[in-house]
């Protein structure tokens, strides 16, 4: 996942060829539906109340918008929404962002764990992690291996100083 959305980012521009420019979100329901906020109550939290009156609880961000709006982008994967709340008519628009594989997998991407409260999140993250902690025991472990089998010592310094001369070259030209 992570090399394929490497490559969509890396690529955006031959990638979105394939794709429209924007992907507008399409109105998936609109009613009516007074939440009464606490005093105060800052846009997370009034976000949250709203996505609980929804039945839409999860990962989302919530801001104000001049109009006093409040516009919520719920986090999601496969089919992100951004809900529209006006406080002053109770008015709730509800629209979801059609599925495309390179956003997809950008999303995923870009995903972070432990910031929100809820579990889905933190398995992704715990799932990221251990995908890194396993990949420094491949390499360490690979390193010991090559270290304890003489008759590879040669080649793995050419190789080794073959990618550290690859490296600086690209961290030269780039």
């Amino acid at each position: 996942m992570y090399a394929l959305s490497t490559v969509v980012m890396n690529h955006r521009d031959w990638v979105s060829s394939f794709y429209p420019e924007t992907v507008p979100f399409v109105t998936e329901s609109e009613l009516t539906r007074r939440i009464s906020f606490p005093e105060e109550a800052s846009p997370a939290e009034q976000g949250r109340l709203v996505l609980q009156a929804l039945n839409m609880e999860g990962a989302f961000s919530a801001r104000r918008t001049e109009e006093g709006k409040l516009v919520i982008l719920r986090n999601h994967p496969v089919h992100p929404r951004r809900i529209t709340y006006e406080t002053e008519s109770g008015h709730l628009q509800v629209e979801q962002q059609p599925f495309e594989a390179p956003r997809f997998l950008e999303r995923m991407h870009r995903r972070r764990g432990f910031q929100q409260d809820y579990l889905l999140e933190d398995v992704w993250a715990l799932s990221v992690d251990l995908v890194i902690l396993t990949m420094v025991v491949w390499a360490f472990s690979g390193a010991w291996m090559w270290w304890e089998l003489k008759t590879t010592r040669l080649w793995g310094i050419s190789c080794l100083v073959f990618g550290f001369g690859l490296f600086a070259f690209f961290l030269l030209t780039i």
